[in-house]
C-alpha cells in the first residue's frame, strides 16, 4: 500500500513537472467573413516566457490589398516575430485550383521572450501611393508572465 502511494506521488510529480515545462501556444484566427462584419480587431492575450503566439488573418491578394509583412511590435525585448507566411486557399476536388479571387490566409508567429507587455499591430492596405491604408487592422496586446 505504501509503495503504491509513493509510486502514485512520484508519477503525479513527474506529470506536473512535464506539464510545467511544456511550451504553450496562444492562437487567434480571423476569417474574411469576420472582417466584413468589423474591420478593426483587438485581442488581449497572456502567455508565459517561451510561449508562441500565432495570428492567422484572412488575405486576398487579388483585391490589391496586402497585410504588412513585418508586424509593428512595441517592445521587441518582450516579443519578437519569428515567422510570416501566406497560405494559399486549398485546392478543390480532384486537385482543381480554387476559383480566382478565393482568399487564403497570412500567418504570423511570435515568440514571448521575457516578462512584460508588448503590442502587435498589423494593417491591411493597398501598398501603392494613394492606395487605401488601414482598411482592416489588427492590434494585439500580449502580456508575458
Amino acid at each position: 500500500m505504501k509503495s503504491r502511494l509513493i509510486l502514485l506521488c512520484t508519477l503525479l510529480a513527474l506529470s506536473l513537472s512535464l506539464f510545467a515545462c511544456t511550451s504553450k501556444q496562444a492562437s487567434l484566427e480571423i476569417s474574411c467573413d469576420d472582417f466584413m462584419k468589423g474591420q478593426h480587431f483587438t485581442w488581449e492575450v497572456e502567455v508565459n516566457a517561451g510561449d508562441e503566439v500565432t495570428v492567422t488573418l484572412c488575405s486576398n491578394p487579388t483585391t490589391g490589398f496586402q497585410w504588412t509583412e513585418l508586424a509593428q511590435i512595441s517592445n521587441e525585448t518582450v516579443l519578437k516575430q519569428t515567422d510570416h507566411k501566406f497560405v494559399p486557399p486549398p485546392k478543390g476536388a480532384g486537385d482543381t485550383p480554387p476559383p480566382p479571387g478565393t482568399p487564403g490566409e497570412e500567418v504570423w508567429t511570435f515568440k514571448a521572450l521575457k516578462k512584460g507587455e508588448s503590442t502587435i499591430s498589423i494593417e491591411y492596405s493597398q501598398p501603392w501611393e494613394g492606395g487605401l491604408k488601414g482598411e482592416w487592422t489588427f492590434l494585439a496586446t500580449v502580456t508575458v508572465k
